[in-house]
């Protein structure tokens, strides 16, 4: 168990925003970031790193995306095509889903 930079976790500020708020309680992301019980802190919030679960984009589902900050999976579908270059959605593709839960 760590510290981790929340950045390297949740690479927005919109995104460490909705997680204090609560809105954001897990992020997909390509690899893994953290373990299990790692802890962030983002502003006078720390988050606690409650499960890291291998997945594909396939296995994502709208209470996924919400969990995210996203309306729902073609929402957050928008977001991805607009925040990385040349990126197409693959039901295949393996990526890590990071729960936290603030401490």
């Amino acid at each position: 168990m760590g510290e981790i930079d929340p950045d390297t976790l949740l690479p927005s500020e919109r995104m460490r925003e909705q997680a204090v708020a609560g809105d954001v309680t897990q992020i997909h992301r390509g690899q893994q970031y953290a373990d299990v019980g790692d802890t962030f802190t983002v502003g006078e919030t720390t988050f606690e790193i409650v499960e890291v679960t291998d997945r594909t984009l396939g296995d994502m589902t709208d209470a996924d995306a919400r969990a995210e900050g996203a309306r729902d999976l073609a929402h957050y579908k928008e977001i991805l095509e607009h925040a990385h270059d040349n990126f197409e959605w693959d039901d295949e593709s393996e990526i890590v889903c990071h729960r936290f839960e603030p401490q």
